[in-house]
């Protein structure tokens, strides 16, 4: 078993939760993981992104070469679009199509959705909107997100939500119960999208 996964977004959207809550569901399942973060202007709303590596096997680098990523997860189109040179060719790019335009230069919606659509393996969803609509609130977009790829991870949906329940536990019972929710809300979605 072995899954490269880019992780991007801009700062403040919860992208190193993602990665907590995977690399802690990884640990449970006995995977070795590696990880490489880089924030950037990530307070200032800039780039963020994270390469996530697990295996059955010990790994060598905690950097993805580019063409070699199974899957990207983006909480922001734009951000998704920029790092699929690292993308396997039958990789799944699961991301948000709602854009947090943070540059005055921001493309234009419809080529982002232009682009989107050219991919043979997406998965798109309007995240914040399920995560209010499920979960009540637009800050467990993260984890709509996290729910949405997780047939691509390579990890049990059981252990994820484990992942959950140990990464967020100290938050306590009602922040737990709303992320399970979240991330049930997402895995859905993405059945729906693929079907």
């Amino acid at each position: 078993m072995k899954t490269d996964i880019i992780l991007s977004g801009v700062g403040g959207q919860g992208i190193l939760s993602i990665a907590a809550v995977i690399g802690e569901a990884a640990v449970r399942d006995g995977l070795y993981m590696k990880q490489s973060e880089v924030h950037g202007m990530s307070q200032r709303g800039g780039d963020v992104q994270s390469h996530l590596r697990l295996a059955d096997k010990p790994i060598a680098s905690d950097l993805i070469p580019p063409g070699q990523a199974d899957l990207i997860i983006s909480l922001e189109p734009m951000e998704g679009l920029r790092y699929l040179p690292y993308l396997k060719k039958d990789g799944w790019l699961v991301t948000n199509i709602r854009p947090l335009i943070n540059i005055p230069d921001y493309p234009d919606m419809e080529k982002i959705h232009a682009e989107l659509e050219k991919l043979p393996h997406t998965v798109a969803l309007d995240v914040e909107t399920i995560a209010k609509e499920t979960a009540g609130s637009p800050r467990t977009a993260n984890i709509v997100m996290l729910g949405a790829s997780t047939p691509f991870v390579g990890i049990e949906y059981d252990r994820i939500a484990a992942g959950i329940r140990s990464v967020f536990g100290r938050k306590g019972t009602e922040v737990v119960e709303m992320n399970l929710k979240a991330l049930q809300a997402g895995y859905d979605a993405a059945r729906d999208c693929r079907d």
